[in-house]
C-alpha cells in the first residue's frame, strides 16, 4: 500500500460494502476493521436476517452470495484487523470512563486511538452511541453514505 494513504476503520456494514461493490474505489484510503466488527459482518453473511448487515447478501443470485460469503470469510490481505496486544488494555482504559460502553464500541474507539485512523460510519452507526464517545476521546470519524441504485 502506498505510504501516502490515509488509514481508515470501517465499521461492518461499510465492510460488507467494500468486500460486495468497492466502497473504497476511487479513494486513497488503507482499510482497516475491527474484529467485532469483521465478526458481526461474517455472521450476518452466513446466518443471513434481512437486516442492514445481512440485506445486501440476499440481493445476490446464489452463485455471487456464495462467493461474497467466501469473501468474506477469507478477508483480503489488504484490509487490516487490530493487534490485541495494545487494543485489550486500551479499551479497558476507555472502559474506566465509559463504563456503558459496549465491546464493540469499546473496540472501535481502542483501534481509532492506537492507529490515529478515521473512523468511517455507516449512517446507522453514525446515528447511535459511538460517534459522542469518539469526539470525547478525540478519535476523527466520518459518516459515509452508502448510494443504493
Amino acid at each position: 500500500m502506498p505510504a501516502t494513504s490515509e488509514l481508515v476503520i470501517v465499521d461492518d456494514r461499510l465492510l460488507i460494502e467494500e468486500l460486495l461493490f468497492g466502497l473504497a474505489k476511487g479513494n486513497d484510503v488503507a482499510l482497516c476493521t475491527t474484529f467485532y466488527w469483521y465478526y458481526r459482518a461474517c455472521r450476518a453473511a452466513v446466518l443471513g436476517a434481512g437486516g442492514h448487515l445481512s440485506g445486501p447478501f440476499q440481493e445476490l443470485d446464489n452463485d455471487e452470495q456464495e462467493q461474497a460469503i467466501l469473501s468474506l470469510l477469507e478477508l483480503r490481505n489488504d484490509i487490516e484487523l487490530p493487534d490485541s496486544r495494545p487494543t485489550v488494555p486500551r479499551m479497558a482504559q476507555i472502559a474506566k470512563r465509559h463504563p456503558r460502553l459496549n465491546l464493540l464500541n469499546l473496540e472501535a474507539v481502542a483501534v481509532g486511538q492506537l492507529t490515529g485512523a478515521t473512523v468511517w460510519l455507516s449512517a446507522e452507526a453514525a446515528g447511535g452511541v459511538l460517534p459522542d464517545v469518539l469526539d470525547q476521546e478525540g478519535v476523527t470519524w466520518k459518516t459515509v453514505r452508502i448510494v443504493t441504485d
